[in-house]
């Protein structure tokens, strides 16, 4: 038999039972508490992606479909220039996006866009997949490009119209511009004829567009033109309101046919205004009178719009004039100075002045007079040449 001596012992927690009771839970306790921080960690990550994902998703959301309701429409052009890029930075610039590489990455996801040049009509703070849209639709199938040539009549406009859209009658046309339901800055008060008052350009008509609001824009332009060439002041200065200069500018257009003698016709028509001498002004026999009558015929027509039966202005202009006759009648040229050759058969005291005008060449160039004797024989070298 072998005698242990106790004292030698040595003691070891393993023995006791409490203790190594209380050892293994406490082990393992420790062992299990970084799995419950990992996944606490796990879930917050979870939770904060799942909160920034929605912040996201709403900021997205915001610039794709920005808060508030689209504003008017308004023209965006693109040239055979451009590119995505060039696009999308003026649609941001003009405010028709509210942001390029969100714009970028909304196209790239829908389909891509393939670019036609020509003019669009787009809304401010609108859907980018309605911009899209539209900028995926050719200008031809929703527009359609009409020219006016200036001179033209609101007939011959609403014939022009009618044949470039048959959608849109002329009747209609004629009535919106005649009945006064398409107001104008410088309208006199007693007319509603929109004559004159009638940018004659080439507008992108869009199939939306009705009558009325296509006469809209046309009078718009003339007062936008208008008042580039400061109509409103300049002529206060020469006597005159801007619809009595539209009038002249009308009587302008329908004579010159050459762009030199616009401003010269406009110095005859202000100098036979001051002398109350009748303009005599041929085109404006021809307005709104059956064009298969002779001359003759015209001139013993009683009509307002006879300038040889009566003296002053027509009371409406009798075309839609352009720019350059507006400026020719805000701009007449000075008369002729001592040493033109119509001023040397005048007496020394009498004034010389642009005071007749008769065609001079096939080209439609006129010749113009001081006297009525020049006059008469300006017109007899018209004869000969065959013009008159």
């Amino acid at each position: 038999m072998t005698f242990v001596d106790e004292t030698a012992w040595q003691s070891d927690p393993w023995d006791d039972p409490d203790e190594t009771d209380a050892l293994v839970i406490e082990r393992t306790r420790r062992q299990f508490r970084p799995v419950k921080w990992l996944m606490f960690i796990v879930c917050y990550a979870a939770l904060a992606g799942v909160v920034v994902a929605g912040a996201y998703g709403l900021w997205y959301t915001q610039k794709v479909n920005p808060a508030g309701d689209p504003g008017a429409a308004v023209n965006f052009t693109v040239t055979d220039d451009d590119t995505f890029e060039t696009v999308a930075q003026r649609l941001y610039d003009e405010g028709l996006i509210s942001d390029i590489k969100v714009f970028d990455f909304y196209v790239r996801q829908n389909g891509g866009l393939e670019l036609t040049p020509g003019y669009y009509s787009i809304r401010p703070n609108d859907h980018m997949g309605n911009v899209m849209r539209i900028l995926r639709t050719p200008p031809s199938e929703t527009y359609t490009k009409v020219t006016f040539p200036e001179g033209y009549t609101i007939e011959r406009m609403a014939a022009r119209l009618a044949d470039e859209m048959p959608r849109l009658q002329a009747v209609d046309f004629t009535n919106g511009a005649t009945d006064g339901s398409v107001e104008a800055d410088w309208l006199p008060a007693g007319i509603n004829s929109l004559e004159g008052l009638l940018f004659p350009d080439t507008y992108q008509i869009s199939n939306g567009e009705s009558e009325r609001e296509v006469l809209q824009r046309m009078v718009d332009l003339m007062e936008r033109v208008g008042r580039q060439e400061d109509i409103e002041q300049r002529s206060a200065q020469i006597g005159f309101t801007p619809y009595q200069v539209l009038i002249i500018a009308s009587l302008i257009e329908r004579e010159a046919k050459v762009p030199e003698d616009r401003a010269k016709i406009a110095r005859v028509i202000y100098n036979r205004l001051f002398f109350g001498v009748p303009l005599q002004i041929d085109a404006s026999l021809y307005y709104q009178q059956d064009q298969s009558l002779s001359f003759s015929q015209l001139k013993e027509i009683d009509s307002p719009y006879n300038t040889y039966l009566y003296s002053g202005l027509p009371p409406t202009p009798i075309a839609n004039p352009g720019r350059a006759s507006i400026q020719a009648a805000l701009n007449p040229v000075a008369n002729p100075s001592i040493g033109d050759p119509i001023c040397r058969d005048l007496a020394e005291d009498e004034p010389c002045l642009y005071m007749y005008y008769v065609i001079a060449d096939e080209e439609g160039r006129h010749v113009f007079a001081a006297t009525y004797e020049q006059h008469l024989a300006n017109i007899e070298e018209a004869r000969r040449k065959g013009l008159l």
